[in-house]
């Protein structure tokens, strides 16, 4: 008895990858959509026509000069006496405000001596909370 052989074909059966690619496209399709819906929900402000008004406060502004040269409220004063001088200041107001305003030409590391003193100011009894280095830009734009 002779068996017929069986040859094996060598074709891969692509019918169902035309089904498969089609309904991944549709899915991607509609996932699509979802997130394009999909965002912040949040309230513009109404347009307010009056002006606001910024009314001062009062501040210690710790000006850092070229060469190491110190200004506290436009007088000269050494690094070592800044905390003495705003010894009374923040007894009066503890959450006042002390800025510190580098010129363009000091070194870097006088400012940061300046804000490392502030910042120890709390192991000597003078808790310097409230310190601010405004930002060239803002130094342009908002001082006066």
């Amino acid at each position: 008895m002779k068996l017929p052989k069986r040859t094996v074909s060598d074709e891969v059966p692509t019918s169902s990858m035309a089904d498969i690619t089609f309904l991944l496209i549709i899915f991607f399709m509609v996932t699509n959509t979802f997130a394009a819906t999909r965002g912040l929900d949040f309230a513009v402000p109404k347009e307010d026509k009056s002006t606001q008004t910024i009314e001062k406060q009062e501040s210690v502004l710790l000006a850092v000069h070229p060469g190491g040269r110190f200004e506290a409220d436009g007088r000269a004063i050494e690094l070592d006496k800044i905390l003495d001088y705003l010894r009374p200041k923040l007894e009066r107001d503890p959450l006042k405000p002390v800025i510190i305003r580098p010129d363009p030409d000091a070194s870097y590391g006088d400012m940061v001596r300046v804000f490392d003193v502030l910042r120890q100011g709390k192991d000597k009894g003078v808790e310097v909370r409230n310190i601010s280095i405004p930002t060239q830009r803002e130094i342009e734009q908002f001082w006066y």
